[in-house]
């Protein structure tokens, strides 16, 4: 079996573990890094940026250089095959996101708003006691954008790319920006470093996940030309320059708009508007859980035909 042909099916048979299984549910590797990184924090931390640099190489590119090995170790198709899969497997958010989304939309219709504000630590860091229905479908539906592109479409770009490395590799840079790439006084600086590489980590599958978003409108029953005209727009507004591209384009084949008064734990942002239109309510939530499985499923698809060409 040629080397494309490996990697590909690799992939495919990742992401339907993901499907299928959800999250490992024990002895999760990724949660095992975050372990590993709190640890060494507790040595590299110091309040400037070459610590974080530091603190940034010696993990991602320890997890980089393991993929490395792991990639020239393993002999035979089938053992690259089970490599890549497990890999990917490990890597995927998509599944866990999917069903995040529908539990917080079936507590909000239902009225538990206690429930539904314990939940949503779970899908992103705002500040779940200031929110009611509207301020938790909102902050849901903008996680769930951001997230399909961070937790499915990045990882399998890079591993459609460079394989077992890049789908480790981007998910320690993703981790590491996830607990330290913060604007806050203990992270402005010793975060930096963290929150630029994964800027730069995410600049091509942002938009990749803003391509597909924006071609499978349609699916939701949205409009592809409004989804292109709420990116170009407004994406540029958001402070990330990721982050943007991922919730405008899925603003705009929603039909609502994102954005406004934002409450974190850390203090209040008012962040510019995404797209036109009413703010999202629980339909809009489930629309978005099903348009995130439409992108997931359409990304690993051009992943796997990305890297049976490529190799």
């Amino acid at each position: 079996m040629r080397s494309g042909s490996v990697a590909a099916a690799g992939l495919l048979i990742g992401f339907a573990a993901d499907r299928v299984l959800g999250d490992p549910r024990r002895w999760h590797p990724v949660a095992g890094f975050g372990t590993t990184a709190m640890k060494l924090e507790q040595v590299t931390y110091q309040d400037h940026r070459l610590a974080g640099v530091v603190h940034e190489v010696v993990l991602a590119g320890g997890v980089i250089g393991l993929g490395i090995i792991a990639k020239k170790t393993i002999r035979g198709s089938v053992g690259e095959a089970a490599m890549i899969a497990a890999a990917t497997w490990t890597v995927l958010g998509g599944t866990t996101l999917a069903e995040t989304g529908r539990q917080m939309a079936d507590l909000l219709e239902s009225g538990d708003i206690a429930g539904a504000r314990e939940l949503l630590p779970s899908l992103c860091g705002r500040d779940p006691e200031l929110l009611d229905a509207d301020g938790l479908a909102r902050a849901a539906l903008e996680s769930i954008a951001e997230n399909t592109s961070d937790a499915t479409v990045a990882p399998l770009f890079w591993g459609a790319i460079a394989g077992v490395p890049g789908l480790l590799g981007y998910r320690a840079i993703n981790t590491l920006d996830a607990m330290v790439g913060y604007r806050n006084e203990r992270y402005n600086r010793f975060g930096w470093a963290a929150a630029r590489t994964d800027d730069v980590a995410n600049l091509g599958p942002a938009r990749v996940a803003g391509l597909i978003t924006t071609v499978l409108a349609p699916v939701i029953g949205g409009r592809s030309a409004d989804a292109w005209r709420a990116w170009r727009r407004d994406a540029g507004k958001h402070p990330s320059p990721n982050a943007g591209v991922a919730e405008a384009s899925m603003a705009g084949a929603l039909g609502v708009q994102l954005g406004g008064l934002t409450q974190y734990r850390h203090g209040t942002e008012m962040r510019p508007t995404l797209g036109d239109g009413p703010s999202p309510r629980v339909a809009d939530l489930r629309r978005a859980v099903r348009l995130s499985e439409a992108v997931q499923l359409a990304t690993a698809l051009v992943a796997a035909t990305v890297a049976y060409a490529r190799r």
